[in-house]
């Protein structure tokens, strides 16, 4: 059995799946999940990685668990007592989806901090494990999706600032693998596209899948964090206006993992887009 949490999200979702069509057995959970949140025939059940004594029976029988580190959540998350209740219940690997900001902006608490924490609990918790970093993520693509909808419109700040942004779906990809086969414990894995993007080019890429013109307008600093302020929190804000107006050297470093682990290279930006381009019409 392998527990996938954060079954409803990006990559969890796209996890669940794979481990399904694959044949093995796996139990979803996050918080809210409901039945039609899972394959049929996936054991789904609700549990809060805030409160380990929740996944004691999601953990039951199995023997693999893929966390993700808690998102907005992650500031209230005991990993070493949720470790510690999954290696009590018999559980031997655990594949953590973490951040790149653990190694670029470790010194940030809401992008690095965090995240280096969670890692150290996982490299010292005496399973196998497996780390995975990503950088910015192809979905975020959707916070234009209701412009684009309603206005064929995309406004974002730093136009021409490039990104190697990655697929949740060779996230996922990667994770079912580490998750399945030998080879991969004590290994941290940094997890990219193919290519750098910009917002301005992501935005016609949009458009030549609608076949149909989007204008970009370019946002200010000022104008894009007050927008953010409305949904994030003012550290997280600043620091994400940072790695997008002014990335370091790493954040824009391609990564070969992806390609040396799947045999294959990172989806791009326009595959993303093909695949979910209705979010868009």
């Amino acid at each position: 059995m392998i527990v996938v949490t954060g079954a409803t999200g990006n990559v969890g979702r796209s996890l669940v799946q794979i481990l399904a069509a694959a044949g093995r057995p796996v139990t979803a959970t996050s918080r809210a999940i409901e039945a039609t949140d899972a394959p049929e025939g996936v054991r789904h059940i609700r549990a809060d990685l805030t409160q380990p004594d929740s996944l004691r029976p999601v953990f039951d029988s199995a023997e693999a668990l893929f966390l993700q580190n808690g998102g907005p959540s992650a500031h209230h998350l005991s990993a070493p007592d949720l470790l510690d209740a999954a290696k009590s219940a018999g559980i031997r690997r655990v594949v953590l989806l973490s951040s790149q900001g653990a190694a670029t902006r470790p010194e940030s608490v809401s992008h690095g901090g965090i995240a280096r924490s969670i890692e150290d609990a996982v490299e010292q918790s005496g399973l196998d494990w497996t780390i995975l970093r990503p950088g910015g993520f192809a979905s975020n693509a959707y916070a234009w999706a209701e412009s684009v909808r309603t206005r064929r419109v995309i406004a974002a700040p730093f136009a021409d600032v490039g990104l190697p942004v990655v697929d949740p779906a060779d996230i996922a990809e990667v994770a079912a693998v580490a998750l399945r086969e030998d080879g991969h414990d004590g290994r941290t894995y940094e997890l990219t596209g193919p290519a750098l993007t910009t917002p301005r080019q992501r935005a016609r890429t949009i458009a030549d899948a609608l076949g149909e013109p989007v204008r970009f307008d370019e946002q200010t600093r000022e104008e894009a964090r007050t927008q953010m302020l409305r949904f994030m929190p003012e550290p997280v804000a600043d620091t994400t206006l940072d790695i997008l107006g002014d990335p370091t050297p790493a954040e824009q470093r391609i990564s070969p993992d992806i390609e040396r682990i799947l045999s294959r290279p990172p989806r791009t930006f326009a595959d993303w887009t093909h695949d979910h381009i209705a979010a868009f019409r």
